[in-house]
């Protein structure tokens, strides 16, 4: 049981709790930086990690995919690697409010060096929620936390792949939620570093509207062949959640 008043006094500034309606775990966020989205969770819903198995999240923000997938899988330890000090702080307190170290690592490093820091052939599984823009996909943010998050400033589609090949045993699995304007680049890249493509499902925010958001999972060394999954549609009406969006948040 999380003790409230204790998880309020490791708050700074202007962060805040949130509840993830899972297990009763809160993770702390700053509405002033990059909050997570439903990408997350969405990606959260469609990752597997079975027992006994070691998962790595590359670029975990503020530790929400590691959190939701020890809540939601039979995973033996989750650790999230990231470049923002301030984001890791962060990610680690979230972790000590629902008592979780023992389960999950939060480390401050570079994605482009994910093999040197972990070494090769390390995870079972590893997930990725990337920054979806190249610098000529639309404004740069001001906010330097924001632009890393949404803009391939320290790190590529190529680099996050080739490292998730790296660190992947073979036979493991990649987990990524992407934008479906850059899938043909994304089937490409992984495909040329040996994980392939085996299920992928489109995310349409109404039933009538084109995709806006693309899941994926990829077996290190797979064979070829792929499962497209029925499309997963966020609302039903306007501002209503579909019942699988729901489920996958856990209300």
């Amino acid at each position: 049981m999380i003790d409230m008043d204790k998880a309020k006094e490791l708050l700074k500034g202007d962060e805040r709790l949130d509840d993830l309606h899972r297990n009763g775990y809160q993770i702390i966020q700053n509405p002033k930086n990059f909050c997570f989205g439903m990408d997350a969770v969405l990606l959260s819903g469609f990752a597997k990690a079975n027992s006994g198995e070691l998962v790595l999240d590359l670029g975990t923000g503020n530790g929400i995919i590691p959190i939701l997938l020890e809540a939601k899988t039979e995973g033996k330890h989750f650790t999230g690697l990231e470049i923002q000090a301030e984001s890791v702080d962060m990610a680690r307190r979230s972790l000590a409010i629902n008592k979780l170290e023992d389960k999950i690592d939060i480390v401050l490093g570079d994605i482009k060096e994910a093999s040197l820091i972990f070494g090769k052939a390390s995870f079972d599984v590893v997930t990725s929620n990337p920054p979806y823009m190249t610098n000529c996909h639309g404004l740069v943010s001001t906010d330097k936390g924001k632009a890393i998050a949404r803009h391939e400033i320290l790190c590529t589609l190529e680099d996050l792949i080739r490292e998730a090949a790296q660190v992947l045993k073979p036979g493991g699995r990649f987990y990524m939620v992407h934008r479906p304007f850059r899938l043909v680049e994304i089937l490409n890249t992984l495909t040329a570093h040996r994980l392939e493509p085996k299920r992928m499902r489109m995310v349409h925010p109404y039933v009538d509207k084109e995709p806006n958001m693309v899941l994926i999972e990829c077996i290190k060394g797979g064979k070829s062949r792929i499962t497209v999954e029925a499309p997963l549609i966020v609302y039903g009406k306007q501002k209503v959640y579909t019942k699988e969006i729901f489920d996958i948040y856990g209300y």
